[in-house]
């Protein structure tokens, strides 16, 4: 079995900082790409960034010069640095890995969902 955990959400006033965290672990041979979703309460999950396994980004334009994404193959672990944040970025934050796994499944896999909640 394969599990992505995050971590790191929370509450923070307008013009703040986060970071969130994703690990992956179980019976992992290989992770492809690995981003971060978001959702926010009547809208539909949109993507915020994703990371390749060679490290190449591409961001939301929403999130563009705010929000960093990087990974630690490691780790099997992908972060997400958000600043300047604002109010529309109040949403359950999802990560997301395409994984090779040990039966030689290649699938995407979700993590639970952390909330990020920016008041004004």
């Amino acid at each position: 079995q394969v599990q992505l955990v995050e971590s790191g959400g929370g509450t923070v006033q307008a013009g703040g900082s986060l970071r969130l965290s994703c690990a992956a672990s179980g019976s992992i041979l290989s992770i492809a790409n690995m981003g971060w979703y978001r959702q926010a309460p009547g809208k539909q999950r949109e993507l915020v960034a994703v990371i390749t396994s060679g490290g190449s980004t591409n961001y939301a334009d929403s999130v563009k010069g705010r929000f960093t994404i990087s990974r630690d193959n490691a780790k099997n672990t992908v972060y997400l640095q958000m600043n300047s944040l604002k109010s529309e970025d109040t949403a359950v934050y999802y990560c997301n890995a395409y994984v090779w796994d040990d039966s030689g499944r290649y699938s995407g896999r979700w993590g639970q969902g952390t909330q990020v909640t920016v008041s004004s």
